[in-house]
């Protein structure tokens, strides 16, 4: 793993967190096509810095920080300028704004893991943690709520879906929230069950 900071991955993330204000402008001035545009713009960005840092050995610790924490500056503040009644478009689409509780759960879930890993590295010292499968799948899914926001904001006449998307990034948001649990305390027994396995080794050898 690399420390280096300048490297083509480093620099798409950075520009991905760089159009974070250009789409919330968008978005406060009702501009959902262009809103759409950067946000699918960002989706490509993501896709290329982890296919070019695999691609051309240019993986780095600054990176593996940034490229999560990106993602999620552009998650959460879609969803958090989304709820806002004062960027609805007119004519107002049905079921718009997002509604607060999806808004919630999704803001909820991400700051009770981010505390609890906190947490945990501070009695054990525990620092392997990693992305769930089910986290992965969360992610995705609110990329792909946010598009489809996004489309029934541009054309209100196809926003009847948009009840079944609030009620799947709920659904996702809790469940992958509960099992993020499970998943960490299988991490935090994995690393002590190899440490055990590690201190028995060294003991038989040095006897």
């Amino acid at each position: 793993m690399s420390s280096r900071i300048i490297t083509l991955p480093n620099l798409l993330t950075m520009f991905r967190m760089v159009m974070i204000p250009v789409f919330v402008s968008f978005l406060f001035y009702q501009k959902f096509g262009w809103a759409l545009v950067v946000f699918m713009l960002a989706g490509v960005t993501d896709g290329l810095d982890g296919l070019l840092a695999r691609r051309f050995n240019q993986k780095s610790q600054l990176g593996t920080i940034l490229d999560p924490i990106a993602d999620k500056l552009l998650l959460v503040t879609s969803f958090i300028v989304l709820s806002m009644p004062s960027i609805s478009p007119q004519p107002l689409p049905r079921h718009f704004p997002v509604p607060f509780w999806v808004t919630a759960a999704v803001i909820s879930r991400d700051i009770f893991i981010i505390v609890g890993a906190a947490a945990i590295n501070i009695v054990t010292g525990f620092k392997g943690f990693r992305p769930s499968w089910l986290g992965k799948v969360n992610t995705a899914i609110q990329i792909l709520a946010i598009a489809a926001i996004l489309v029934a904001a541009s054309i209100p006449r196809v926003s009847g879906y948009l009840p079944t998307v609030y009620t799947t990034v709920f659904a996702f948001a809790v469940f992958s929230g509960i099992h993020y649990v499970y998943f960490a305390s299988r991490l935090l027994n994995e690393e002590r069950r190899q440490g055990e396995e590690v201190s028995s080794d060294s003991g038989d050898a040095s006897s």
